[in-house]
């Protein structure tokens, strides 16, 4: 858990810029890296508390909120990106129903964000998807093991997805900053921290 923490403080301190222009798709991208950070910190104390299953219905909203970020950056029409910036109200509540869920975005991601990028949301979500959703929706994973307890290999390998997440996130930051190099920083920082992340996601 500290050096799970760890990882996260020096992460965001390497990418905390201001982004490299103001333009809504940018300022909504990052909004959106932002929003991912939170719900890493989110399942990082569930899961030091023990709440397997609520930290892990947490980690799926990480993971669209960072797919959600690279779609908006790379796929997404102005007209979504309007959508998704506007005021809330009733009206723009249900307008923005009309963006694609996480799947739709993966397809399109897979054919319009750089591949480096994309092949990590890519092997995450063909390993930890289905029992992701079993989650959020009370299916026989979380009722199992709500029943008869938390093996602690379980739990030592969804910390490491939350922290591989992570990475992924700061990447996507590091991006929206337009600073040369700042992705090489950190996937240094990743690798001081080799004990805390997965070469294979899976849950």
């Amino acid at each position: 858990m500290e050096q799970s923490h760890d990882l996260a403080v020096a992460l965001i301190d390497c990418v905390s810029y201001e982004t490299y222009d103001d333009s809504a798709r940018i300022a909504l991208s990052d909004v959106l890296a932002s929003l991912a950070f939170e719900h890493s910190h989110s399942a990082r104390m569930l899961l030091h508390t023990g709440f397997l299953p609520s930290a892990l219905v947490v980690h799926r909203s990480q993971f669209e909120s960072v797919v959600r970020s690279l779609w908006v950056l790379y796929s997404a029409s102005d007209e979504s990106i309007a959508k998704l910036s506007a005021e809330l109200t009733l009206q723009t509540e249900q307008a923005a129903k009309n963006t694609p869920l996480a799947a739709k975005m993966m397809e399109e991601l897979a054919t319009t964000a750089p591949p480096n990028a994309f092949k990590p949301l890519f092997e995450f979500k063909a390993h930890s998807w289905g029992a992701l959703n079993s989650y959020v929706h009370a299916g026989i994973h979380p009722i199992r093991r709500h029943a008869e307890g938390y093996p602690l290999e379980l739990l030592a390998n969804v910390m490491k997805n939350v922290n591989g997440l992570t990475v992924v996130t700061a990447m996507q930051a590091a991006i929206l900053t337009g600073i040369p190099n700042l992705q090489r920083e950190v996937l240094d920082i990743a690798d001081r921290f080799p004990c805390v992340l997965s070469s294979a996601p899976g849950i």
